[in-house]
């Protein structure tokens, strides 16, 4: 396509545009693009083409910033197309970020924490009101608050959760417990045990009724020694020392009813300072 259309001729309109003039948007919320489902969007696009435009703005050097379509954008560059149909919308960075969250949103083309992360992002970063998004969306604003709440769950959590495909409700359940390491823990057992949620909210309200285990102290080892030659060589080597330092200690050993009887005589020796 040589050269660049004019604004005013292409506002709102069809165009045709180089593919490597499109850059993504910095605020596409969507991290996860399953790539067997491109590659089946690329077969079609090389039979049929990119049957609905994306849309995008005008961007810096020249170039375009995608507001939506990443996956059509994705699915021609992989099925080697040199450009693609848009529409060019006049869009400042804020309304193009908003635009892209919303239609991800709307799409539901987001697993459940891209879409608490997306609405997060409208919130904080654009200044999107939970009221605001909540009328877009067309939705409560309870559910926008309880999507939100999905964020204080963990990573290890949030992946735990999509691998096994448990349901936003499976994940809202957990919210109740404040420990991240039990919180793993019930998740397992919900998978292990295949619960639904009903299933894992009892469990989880079984686990915070039961008393907690009381910790036992640690029993202190003793020590027994059965061969009593341990003791005895400990009494000759006393003895041994004090005749090798000039003391004539002596033991005397008796064997009796079973028992073993040892008495000692050391002298004491007065010893004056010459």
């Amino acid at each position: 396509m040589a050269g660049f259309f004019s604004k005013e001729k292409v506002i709102n309109k069809v165009v045709s545009l180089p593919v490597d003039k499109v850059v993504p948007n910095p605020a596409q919320p969507r991290r996860n693009f399953a790539e067997e489902d491109l590659r089946e969007l690329a077969d079609s696009i090389r039979e049929n083409g990119v049957l609905q435009p994306i849309t995008v703005r005008r961007g810096a050097g020249g170039g375009y910033e995608l507001i939506s379509g990443e996956r059509r954008l994705r699915a021609s560059k992989m099925a080697g197309r040199a450009e693609i149909p848009a529409i060019l919308v006049d869009s400042s960075s804020r309304q193009s970020a908003i635009y892209a969250i919303l239609e991800n949103i709307q799409r539901r083309d987001l697993d459940i924490f891209e879409e608490a992360k997306a609405l997060q992002m409208l919130i904080h970063e654009w200044g999107v009101t939970q009221e605001e998004a909540a009328r877009k969306l067309g939705r409560a604003q309870s559910t926008i608050a309880n999507k939100l709440r999905l964020l204080s769950l963990g990573e290890e959590e949030r992946r735990f959760i999509l691998e096994h495909n448990l349901s936003e409700r499976h994940a809202r359940a957990l919210l109740t417990v404040p420990d991240p390491g039990e919180r793993m823990e019930i998740l397992r057992q919900a998978v292990e045990q295949r619960m639904n949620v009903a299933q894992l909210e009892q469990y989880i309200q079984r686990r915070a009724a039961a008393p907690a285990p009381v910790k036992e102290e640690p029993k202190r080892r003793v020590l027994i020694v059965k061969d009593v030659r341990i003791f005895l060589n400990t009494i000759n080597k006393a003895i041994d020392t004090m005749k090798n330092a000039g003391i004539p200690a002596v033991a005397e050993r008796h064997e009796e009813s079973g028992c073993i009887e040892y008495r000692v005589r050391i002298p004491i020796q007065n010893h004056t300072a010459s």
